[in-house]
């Protein structure tokens, strides 16, 4: 499924392609980069499109990002995972709270599943971090994040390339 998927974003370029692969919640950053990566793109130019990518609904998501997680809790298909999604972003609001923006910088920044730019964006909002605020620790986590994965994603391709 995945596989047809990335050949039809193929087709619209890979320049495109990294920007909505990027714009994808819990793939964001960490898929695009890989794929980037794999697809043998320059650093120059797949790191500002992941970039750009993961941050362009980020403003949308600390402004409106409650409301519309509360709604796609009401939505019968999704009702389950959202539900389980915004417990999990609740279990985790103590972390973030602990060490506000640093907190939410580290949360974005760390690579791991549950992690991201879209997490960190509804944390804060329910949390009611003050926007720009937010805004800028989460920019600060997605470029960290981005550096991690174009290390980890280039060595393991180095790695792979000597066998």
């Amino acid at each position: 499924m995945f596989d047809s998927l990335f050949q039809w974003l193929l087709g619209a370029g890979r320049e495109l392609a990294i920007v909505l692969i990027s714009m994808v919640p819990l793939v964001e950053l960490r898929g695009a980069v890989p794929y980037g990566v794999l697809l043998g793109m320059p650093v120059q130019t797949l790191y500002p499109l992941a970039i750009m990518g993961n941050m362009l609904p980020i403003p949308f998501l600390l402004f409106f990002g409650e409301k519309i997680l509360d709604w796609v809790c009401t939505l019968r298909p999704l009702t389950k995972f959202a539900t389980a999604y915004k417990n999990k972003l609740l279990a985790k609001t103590e972390q973030v709270t602990k060490y506000a923006r640093i907190g939410l910088f580290l949360f974005v920044a760390v690579p791991l599943p549950g992690t991201g730019a879209w997490s960190g964006a509804l944390i804060a909002t329910i949390l009611k971090m003050p926007k720009t605020k937010a805004l800028f620790s989460i920019l600060c986590g997605v470029i960290t994040a981005g550096i991690i994965m174009l290390l980890a994603s280039h060595s393991v391709k180095g790695v792979v390339s000597l066998f």
